[in-house]
């Protein structure tokens, strides 16, 4: 299982909070930038995918290994070394 992303983590503690008490006004402008944080992430994500689809289906191997770093770096954010790939730096 991959790395949770730091957004949806705090959108948990944020949850797990909001079943004790209610959020105050400073947290419910936290739960709504990271909301908006997680629809970027999810629309970049559906954007690499297909672009990666397309790759596929035009056999452009060095254009899909590009755009598989760019679905790693997008899951792993916090990682300076890109998962999966050995080599230099």
């Amino acid at each position: 299982m991959g790395m949770i992303h730091p957004v949806h983590q705090r959108l948990a503690e944020l949850w797990q909070v909001n079943l004790k008490r209610p959020l105050t006004e400073l947290e419910l402008t936290e739960m709504n930038q990271c909301l908006s944080v997680n629809v970027r992430l999810c629309f970049r994500n559906a954007y690499l995918e297909n672009c990666s689809l397309l790759a596929s289906m035009t056999n452009d191997i060095d254009w899909q290994h590009e755009i598989c770093l760019d679905i790693e770096m997008l899951q792993y954010p916090d990682t300076k070394k890109k998962p999966g790939h050995k080599g230099t730096d």
